[in-house]
């Protein structure tokens, strides 16, 4: 078979046997797509007559009618590829599973961004098939690890998530400005008044940064981006540090902070409590046919025009 390649990293031949081995593949379904769900019984039919593994986390199994899906250790052990059916949001799910394992994500749009997703839902199988005979580029993104502690007293063992977009510190309720306190790599920067900070990947920078005026980065970088969200004070910049930083954003606000990692509601945090964001030495690997450019796709998706 042929070795698929990298843009960024030389990865190993996805499938030594070619499509006539056997493969197990994952499915990640957009529960509130009614056609997304349809596709993903195709597949899974498809795939299985064709002598493959197909594997489902608990959630897509119960959305598609199946008796059974597998747990996470379950899903990601051995698993060769995973293809979402849905939007971004299916992509961040998967990342969230299988994210630093490397295992590569192949997404099918039937959302309406499609910043991440790779193929059309008329050309999944195809797609498919290219992936398991290795006919395919692998494009890696640098992943955000967020740790926090949910205990105030900090006695408990820190909790862990990966983003491939962001995390977000927001206050609980629309009253007064948050206060957090910012250090860099242990050394205190400024104290924020602001709704909240995001922390962002190079990949979430058009994501809610974007929204909150924060500029726009190459996916192939690895950095940090650090952006206040209606800031209350006369800093109201976003900063790019270097990925090996690690930022610590202390609460500052009797009435606590809402923490949210690629848009899942995390913890509700305590005053004082502290979010530690680096990035992760695992890269997400997202599969590409080398037909999308990140300059294109956004110049797609914002509309712009040739002058």
């Amino acid at each position: 078979m042929k070795r698929c390649s990298a843009r960024w990293a030389k990865p190993a031949p996805l499938n030594r046997q070619g499509f006539e081995g056997v493969a197990s593949v994952g499915l990640i379904v957009h529960q509130g797509r009614p056609e997304a769900a349809a596709a993903a019984r195709e597949l899974s039919d498809w795939l299985t007559a064709s002598g493959h593994h197909v594997r489902m986390p608990p959630e897509e199994a119960s959305a598609l009618g199946l008796e059974s899906g597998t747990d996470r250790t379950g899903f990601v052990d051995g698993l060769e590829v995973v293809v979402t059916l849905g939007g971004d949001g299916s992509i961040l799910r998967a990342v969230e599973l299988v994210g630093e394992a490397g295992v590569p994500i192949l997404g099918v749009n039937f959302g309406r961004m499609g910043y991440l997703t790779e193929v059309a839902p008329e050309e999944a199988r195809s797609a498919i098939n290219r992936v398991l005979v290795g006919e395919h580029l692998i494009e890696e993104r640098m992943l955000l690890v967020v740790e926090y502690s949910p205990d105030p007293d900090g006695a408990s063992t820190p909790r862990r998530c990966v983003a491939l977009n962001e995390a977000v510190l927001e206050r609980p309720a629309a009253t007064n400005a948050l206060r957090l306190a910012v250090s860099i790599n242990g050394e205190t920067f400024t104290t924020y008044a602001a709704d909240g900070l995001i922390v962002a990947t190079p990949t979430g920078s058009t994501a809610y940064a974007l929204s909150a005026r924060g500029p726009i980065i190459e996916p192939a970088h690895r950095a940090l981006l650090l952006t206040p969200v209606s800031p209350h004070m006369l800093f109201d910049r976003s900063m790019v540090v270097a990925a090996d930083s690690t930022l610590q954003l202390e609460v500052r606000d009797d009435r606590g902070a809402l923490l949210s990692v690629d848009g899942r509601r995390i913890a509700h945090l305590r005053e004082h409590d502290v979010v530690a964001c680096t990035a992760s030495p695992h890269p997400a690997r997202l599969v590409t046919f080398g037909s999308r450019r990140f300059h294109q796709v956004l110049k797609a998706k914002f509309g712009l025009n040739d002058r």
